[in-house]
């Protein structure tokens, strides 16, 4: 006869990615000069507390740092803002102008940080100059392109390089797409027109109208030089090689949306011109200072005119890639790629490397798909965390997961996914908090940790800085960025175990440094909790529902976690309090518990299957 009751929790499998019921706007951003027509929101980037906004269109004269941004006398020359952040508050620290400010240079096309170092594309910059720090001044190149290096100090930025192509032409659009990794960055001209493939080939044939080419800058101490000339393997004439851009250390992944191939999946070959703008995907590999293309990858339903690889994002072992143009009517994650039945409403393709290959490990889909909502068009992912903009969708609810029906025309939405081991959900459904039609929210995005930042170029308000008046209509298409954090809370899995007893979550989110208590209902009686937390991923040798010793906390986790301390209470019938650490390295808890009836005189045991429960910050 079993008696005497006993609880003892095993603590499983840490997941690093932050598990959240609550995301909350907690800044709108706009310019320090805002003007109509600026698209201020164009592009965006963010590094740590630091975020980018570029404005192409912006009309000042004005060159280098913090100069005279009042007057238009240099017609959509462009400009780039930077904001920090401090505690909760983002303030502009930067007004950014290129050295050689021009009428129509689209300054601020595209843009990328890394911590103190920025880079910035100016696609129809007209200087004929080739190479680093060239003769700026001869404008004889028109729509040749340049991408500029900016580093700050403290808190103050300097130029650092003139970027131009080591093949300068017109038209090229050199520094329509950057990004930056480090010490390496890498810069697009999608009109490139060399028809030579793979790397270091003949840049100087011209023979390929706008196949696109990608190039790899390389800074040793303060000095930059160009360390490769990447190209297609196949390039084709009007593929756009380049359209989109992602770096992350040694691994480049080059979007081509005007790509033409029919074939599908991972390393499709061979190559062909039968599926109009299906679009594609390569991705390039260093070696020391060599470069090889790795991998060539298509959608697993490559359809005409589906755009795959308008958009891409790179985190670590994960490639997230758009197609804004696919056009099935599925919804949510994993649905019918077949039923092309909705024209243009978007789909994103999840790839994940498993140390050798690559593999498609998902295919999303918007939980409102509609025609021509183009979801897909812009992503950004960090770790777990994938946001994806349908910025032509046309919900007119503000905020997060409001009313997602069709009202408000290209008002623009995003969507919030998350990664839970290989299975992904989506969270949010995320809107501006001024709605509004022709707004683009989702024109471009940009995700940090917990924080993203997501642009509408369409928004008219005349406000100025940051939280401004945002009811304002007076500026046509001058710009908004909206930027999100997401909250901690509780989230109780299903996970493993049979037993049918629940977990009540509280109505409060947790928060970092404080208490929350979660009660077990059902027929288990709760007598403790038992958690440790950790810094690092680990793996639980023992599995949910495997047999313990009555009280004995059993902790087998490879790789070696880094512990930040351990709490072991045991309480009796009472529901425990279960203390959240105010530690800034905090990635999650998952705890299991198990309830052990043991003999008083034999000592056998009966341990029941396990309940999962999960604190995310």
């Amino acid at each position: 006869m079993f008696a005497t009751p006993l609880l003892s929790l095993v603590v499983a499998a840490l997941v690093t990615a932050p598990q959240t019921a609550t995301s909350v706007q907690d800044a709108y951003v706009k310019a320090s000069n805002t003007g109509s027509t600026d698209y201020f929101g164009f592009a965006i980037a963010m590094s740590g507390d630091t975020l980018v906004v570029g404005t192409p269109l912006e009309d000042s004269d004005a060159t280098g740092v913090d100069g005279d941004e009042t007057n238009d006398d240099a017609p959509e020359s462009g400009a780039v803002y930077v904001y920090v952040r401090s505690g909760s508050t983002w303030v502009q620290q930067a007004y950014l102008k290129p050295s050689n400010t021009g009428f129509g240079d689209g300054f601020g096309c595209s843009v990328a940080i890394d911590h103190d170092t920025l880079v910035v594309g100016a696609w129809t910059e007209d200087s004929r100059a080739t190479g680093v720090d060239g003769n700026e001044a001869d404008n004889t190149a028109s729509g040749a392109g340049a991408a500029y290096v900016f580093v700050r100090n403290g808190t103050t930025w300097t130029q650092q390089a003139y970027l131009k192509a080591s093949n300068t032409d017109p038209g090229d659009q050199f520094g329509s797409e950057v990004d930056i990794s480090g010490d390496t960055i890498v810069v697009a001209a999608w009109h490139e027109q060399s028809k030579s493939s793979g790397v270091g080939g003949n840049e100087a044939d011209n023979s390929l109208n706008r196949a696109g080419a990608v190039y790899v800058f390389r800074r040793s101490g303060t000095t930059w030089s160009q360390e490769a000339y990447l190209k297609a393997a196949v390039p084709g004439k009007g593929d756009w090689f380049g359209t989109s851009l992602s770096l992350d250390g040694d691994r480049l992944a080059v979007g081509a949306y005007h790509e033409d191939s029919r074939h599908t999946g991972v390393g499709a070959s061979p190559y062909d011109e039968l599926m109009h703008d299906a679009g594609a995907v390569y991705v390039f590999e260093r070696v020391g200072t060599t470069w090889s293309q790795d991998v060539y990858i298509k959608a697993s339903n490559t359809g005409k005119e589906d755009t795959f690889g308008v958009d891409l994002d790179l985190s670590g072992n994960t490639l997230v890639v758009g197609a804004p143009g696919e056009s099935s009517a599925a919804s949510g994650v994993g649905g019918n790629q077949d039923d092309d039945s909705k024209q243009a409403s978007g789909a994103v393709y999840v790839f994940v490397h498993d140390g050798t290959s690559w593999s498609q490990q998902a295919y999303l889909k918007a939980s409102n798909p509609d025609a021509v909502d183009q979801f897909g068009s812009e992503v950004a992912i960090d770790g777990d965390l994938l946001v994806v903009t349908a910025p032509y969708e046309g919900g007119g609810s503000s905020g997060i997961d409001g009313n997602q029906g069709n009202v408000v025309n290209q008002a623009g939405a995003a969507y919030l996914f998350e990664r839970h081991g290989s299975t992904w959900v989506q969270r949010h459904y995320v809107k501006p908090s001024n709605p509004g039609p022709l707004d683009l929210f989702g024109y471009s995005v940009a995700i940090e940790g917990l924080t993203y930042a997501i642009a509408a170029v369409g928004e008219d308000s005349d406000a100025t800085g940051v939280g401004g008046n945002q009811a304002s209509n007076a500026a046509s298409f001058a710009g908004a960025v909206y930027v999100f954090t997401d909250s901690p809370d509780w989230r109780v899995l299903a996970g493993c175990g049979s037993n049918t007893a629940t977990w009540f979550e509280p109505a409060a989110p947790a928060s970092l440094g404080t208490n929350v208590t979660p009660a077990l209902l059902g027929s288990l009686v709760q007598h403790g909790v038992a958690a440790t937390y950790f810094g690092a991923r680990g793996t639980d040798a023992y599995g949910c529902g495997t047999p313990i010793a009555g009280g004995e906390l059993l902790l087998a986790l490879s790789p070696a976690p880094t512990a930040l301390g351990i709490s072991i209470v045991f309480a009796g019938i009472s529901p425990v309090p279960l203390s959240v650490p105010n530690v800034a390295g905090l990635v999650g808890i998952r705890v299991t518990l198990q309830s052990a009836l043991v003999d008083t005189t034999t000592f056998a045991s009966e341990i029941s299957k396990g309940l999962e429960f999960e604190i995310r910050p």
